[in-house]
């Protein structure tokens, strides 16, 4: 264990899992690594649990960089350890125990939530529990598939325990880039001006003093499989690269693009996915996520160097990247994610942010988080980091949902998580919006002919037309009718023409 635990003033600091956990207390704030399940703890966290399960009563905040596997948002969500949690999730229990009001959940912008720490928002950080795959003579911490928002847990938490896990790669040394960020009134603009710059270390720089306990552990990220692609992604995939090549023809792109972002999940990732084919070459992700459709853009070529804050490789390709990381090392970088995510670095650099819509309004509007405006599923997560920053702002959704019984084109969306203002260009499978530059009513008409289903299509023209017979005419809606478009789907179809 000498090559993972190289500190020798630290090894005194070893402990089980069970015992480490004995140092959280009621009422504390947490702050852990992970971000989509990808670099999270494991052990310490099953071991809280079974504290609560045999009758203790615990229960914490919960901050992370965004999702984490079952053994920590499943684990905890459902022993009720979790009081309240910041910024993104995607476990079912958690959400569940969030839509049930057991967890007061504050969705959050992802590059926010390490401001807020340092800030102090959130109140102490009592404990900082992160992954690693060893840690340095000098006490340093390397960390695993993500960094997410550890470097800031760890520079402001009271103790910090690390959780070295056997079962991550120690080939992972050396593709991390930790680079920090002063607070106001000392901070410096950030000195990265390509996606390949490193500006920072290979490390997490720790006080020796404040880590309280050190465990191994051998358990696997639960990384998410990612579905096949279907006929419908492919369209998208398909109506999205006949976009960019129009922008290139326009010489408003380069051949290259410009660094891509892309949202996490299977449509995410088939979309990306289908650059594959396309004839774009020489591209850069500069994004969150490093997953599937990357690695397959970097085999093929296409790819040539991808800049994240996660590695969160679907679970039957886990294995092979790791026994062929040798392939990959020099064209990946993981950073914290208030760098991945920084607005300044994504406005600079130009990032082509593309991400998923639950729903669009015919205006431009965004719903990517809340079902009929109530029901949470994840969380706005990274997308609001680049909506607004971006030199270009996608969003991709099929036309339809629950087996076209709705429509994701609708009269005004439930729940507003990007206005009008940031959203650029609408892809479907039906086709592509460009709503730069549009009026209101301009952009509906665009968004009706090129995005909405045949099926939902007169509808949506009945309500737009209607509409426009009002009194107001800049931005013409029938509220009493939109507000109850989707019940009208989901109970009887009655609007579909």
């Amino acid at each position: 264990m000498d090559k993972r635990l190289r500190c020798d003033e630290l090894k005194n600091r070893v402990m089980s899992a069970q015992e480490a956990a004995k140092l959280f207390e009621d009422d504390m704030v947490v702050g852990t690594s992970g971000f989509t399940p990808a670099g999270y703890p494991k052990a310490v966290p099953l071991a809280l649990a079974d504290r609560v399960k045999n009758g203790e009563d615990i229960g914490i905040t919960l901050i992370t960089g965004a999702s984490v596997g079952p053994e920590l948002d499943g684990a905890l969500s459902e022993s009720g350890v979790i009081k309240r949690r910041y910024p993104y999730q995607t476990n079912s229990s958690c959400r569940n125990s969030i839509n049930n009001s057991e967890i007061n959940y504050s969705d959050m912008h992802l590059s926010h939530t390490p401001q807020w720490v340092k800030y102090g928002f959130f109140g102490k950080i009592d404990i900082a529990l992160v992954e690693a795959v060893a840690i340095t003579e000098e006490g340093y911490i390397i960390p695993s598939t993500s960094i997410g928002n550890s470097n800031v847990f760890i520079e402001c938490a009271d103790k910090v325990i690390i959780e070295i896990n056997t079962s991550q790669p120690i080939e992972l040394e050396g593709i991390h880039d930790v680079y920090n960020v002063e607070v106001p009134p000392n901070r410096k603009p950030i000195p990265l001006v390509k996606a390949n710059d490193k500006i920072g270390t290979p490390y997490i720089m720790c006080n020796k003093d404040k880590i309280a306990a050190i465990v191994y552990t051998d358990i696997k990220d639960k990384t998410r499989p990612v579905a096949p692609i279907d006929s419908v992604s492919e369209k998208m995939a398909k109506n999205l690269i006949g976009f960019l090549e129009k922008e290139v023809e326009a010489n408003r792109l380069p051949k290259n693009l410009l660094p891509l972002q892309s949202g996490v999940g299977s449509v995410a990732n088939a979309i990306l996915g289908g650059l594959v084919e396309s004839e774009f070459e020489d591209l850069v992700v500069y994004s969150e996520v490093i997953q599937d459709s990357v690695i397959d853009l970097i085999e093929r070529g296409k790819v040539k160097f991808a800049s994240g804050t996660s590695l969160t490789i679907s679970p039957e390709r886990l294995d092979n990247f790791y026994m062929n990381f040798s392939k990959y090392k020099d064209k990946l970088i993981l950073r914290p994610q208030e760098i991945s995510n920084s607005p300044e670095v994504a406005r600079r650099l130009g990032v082509i942010a593309i991400n998923t819509a639950i729903e669009v309004d015919i205006y431009g509007n965004v719903n990517s988080t809340n079902i009929m405006g109530s029901r949470m599923m994840n969380g706005i997560g990274g997308s609001g980091d680049f909506a607004r920053n971006g030199y270009l702002t996608i969003f991709t959704t099929e036309s339809i949902a629950k087996n076209g019984n709705i429509s994701s084109i609708v009269p005004m969306v439930s729940h507003h998580d990007h206005t009008e203002h940031d959203v650029m260009v609408i892809v479907t499978e039906q086709g592509v919006a460009d709503l730069r530059g549009l009026s209101p009513k301009e952009r509906a008409e665009e968004i009706i002919k090129n995005c909405a289903h045949p099926n939902y299509k007169d509808a949506l023209y009945d309500y737009f037309n209607r509409a426009c017979d009002g009194k107001y005419k800049h931005t013409p809606h029938i509220l009493e009718e939109s507000l109850s478009w989707h019940e009208k789907f989901l109970n009887d179809g009655s609007m579909i023409k």
